[in-house]
């Protein structure tokens, strides 16, 4: 799994995804994480196809959602989103969210797919400990990533200890933040240091955390930017400087709140 890929999270115009996902392989980016919530498997697909490079040099994630979840669905779901990347296998399929009453049914749907070979790998998305130990009583086969939100603004060292501790990878959705805090005066002084954007820093960070990180952009620049951050490294001490900027500033849902 590469470390460093696109998410393509619901951008709002008619191929917009497509575009997005064919300058990102251009730049470089082997990783193109969707979800069936997203509604652009289809032109994700389309987009690998178009590029021309093999299809096993693309590490390709997408998600069942929640209204999918349980057993059947989730196996229907998940044939639905093949049909739509138009794929006989993903390389990574995930839950999305978890969702109490159907978390342990979805969960053995995946590991069918998973031994049946239509998926790579399996995992999971939003899940913090309590949910995980949880799902390890019953489950035969260990998550092999768990996707949650990742910034120093949002920076839960006990979380990523957890998945380590469990042999479980992390990837690091919205690390950008959303541009919310691209002028926060801290930010913006080491990215002046490092003479790079208050975007490459912060993906560089969550790289140096050992997370797989998938920042979202469709403009062309901005993907190319992204992955221009393998060129410099940021020092443990602003390192531990950045792990100090949390304040629980969040693009999606706590699941600390969810049971």
């Amino acid at each position: 799994m590469p470390l460093l890929g696109i998410g393509v999270y619901a951008p709002k115009q008619t191929n917009e995804v497509q575009q997005a996902v064919e300058w990102a392989l251009e730049s470089g980016c082997r990783l193109i994480d969707t979800a069936s919530a997203y509604g652009n498997e289809r032109e994700v697909g389309d987009a690998i196809r178009e590029s021309g490079l093999s299809r096993s040099d693309v590490f390709i994630t997408t998600k069942v959602w929640n209204d999918d979840q349980g057993y059947t669905r989730t196996l229907r779901a998940f044939n639905r989103s093949l049909e739509r990347l138009r794929l006989d296998v993903v390389d990574l399929y995930l839950i999305h969210w978890p969702i109490k009453e159907h978390r342990h049914e979805t969960w053995r749907a995946l590991e069918k797919i998973y031994m049946d070979g239509r998926a790579r790998a399996i995992g999971i998305s939003n899940h913090y400990p309590g949910h995980l130990d949880e799902l390890l009583t019953e489950a035969v086969i260990t998550p092999a990533v768990n996707q949650i939100e990742f910034s120093p603004y949002c920076f839960l060292p006990q979380v990523l200890d957890y998945c380590h501790q469990k042999k479980i990878q992390p990837e690091g959705y919205a690390p950008l933040v959303r541009g919310q805090k691209a002028d926060d005066p801290k930010l913006v002084a080491l990215a002046h240091k490092y003479e790079k954007s208050t975007y490459q820093l912060l993906i560089r960070w969550s790289l140096q955390h050992g997370v797989v990180t998938i920042p979202k952009s469709v403009k062309r620049e901005r993907i190319q930017e992204n992955f221009d951050v393998l060129t410099f490294t940021i020092t443990d001490e602003d390192m531990a400087l950045m792990d100090t900027f949390y304040d629980n500033t969040r693009i999606a849902d706590d699941p600390r709140t969810i049971e």
